[in-house]
């Protein structure tokens, strides 16, 4: 028997493990899985900002529960994990959004600074979602995987936007999204990724300040920048069975801009 729409969307006595999840998007993102009534666990690498993100979330009435940890060091995502099981005992949901950007021209661009990127933006995809697949979804037979793209991995950058490091990461988040969706949908695992555009963040703070907020905003058919709530919907959906049949899938939630020719 099918069930009532909102059943579909409950994620009620899951577990879901949201990485870069003490502020910005990531925060927004672990809040709408609490909302539909996950358990909670964030993971960054400050603990200061972890404990005021999951006190947030419990205001909220959410269960939250945090574990310090850089994403790019291997050793350290095995212990979030396995603290998490340890909790929890399962991960149904896991949201691979750390991330970190650079600005600088191509020519001129760091060495390290670029390794920093990759390693995070790329490599802790790959290092996180093989731990949790081992530990719990593999053995389950179940699991979602939300990764968090952009829009910058879509295409190329404007001529101004000196972030090749930043775009070539989320690029390879979008086909390790899709290379991943085929080779584990055989374990009852889907891997989707959400491609934001432009947010108010830390991270987007610096170029919005340059092009200015509202002439980015103008850009998009819809006239404006993302908002606290423009994600939610989307990570509920890819995280609950609404979305049991979406696997492989890159959503962008853009205002539209993707969809401009030459943008």
């Amino acid at each position: 028997m099918a069930r009532h729409l909102r059943h579909l969307f409950d994620l009620d006595g899951q577990v879901a493990l949201v990485t870069g999840g003490s502020r910005g998007l990531g925060l927004q993102l672990a809040e709408a899985l609490g909302e539909a009534g996950a358990r909670v666990v964030l993971t960054s690498r400050k603990a200061s900002d972890l404990e005021q993100a999951a006190s947030h979330l419990k205001d909220r009435g959410i269960d939250a529960h945090w574990f310090a940890a850089d994403a790019s060091d291997a050793a350290a995502v095995q212990g979030v994990v396995d603290a998490t099981m340890a909790r929890a005992g399962r991960i149904d949901v896991l949201v691979n959004n750390a991330g970190a950007t650079w600005g600088a021209p191509a020519e001129d661009h760091p060495l390290d600074a670029w390794d920093k990127v990759m390693h995070l933006n790329a490599r802790s995809l790959f290092v996180f979602s093989q731990s949790v697949g081992r530990a719990s979804m593999i053995p389950r037979k179940s699991g979602r995987i939300v990764n968090v793209a952009s829009v910058a991995g879509l295409g190329g950058n404007p001529p101004e936007m000196t972030t090749i490091a930043y775009n070539t990461s989320k690029g390879a988040a979008v086909n390790f999204t899709r290379a991943l969706a085929a080779e584990w949908g055989r374990y009852g695992i889907t891997v989707n990724a959400l491609a934001p555009g432009f947010f108010p963040s830390r991270m987007t703070q610096g170029l919005l300040d340059t092009w200015g907020a509202d002439k980015v905003a103008r850009a998009t058919p819809l006239q404006r920048l993302g908002d606290d709530e423009d994600l939610k919907g989307a990570v509920v959906l890819l995280a609950s069975a609404a979305g049991k049949h979406i696997s492989g899938q890159v959503l962008a939630i853009d205002g539209g801009a993707s969809c401009v020719v030459g943008a």
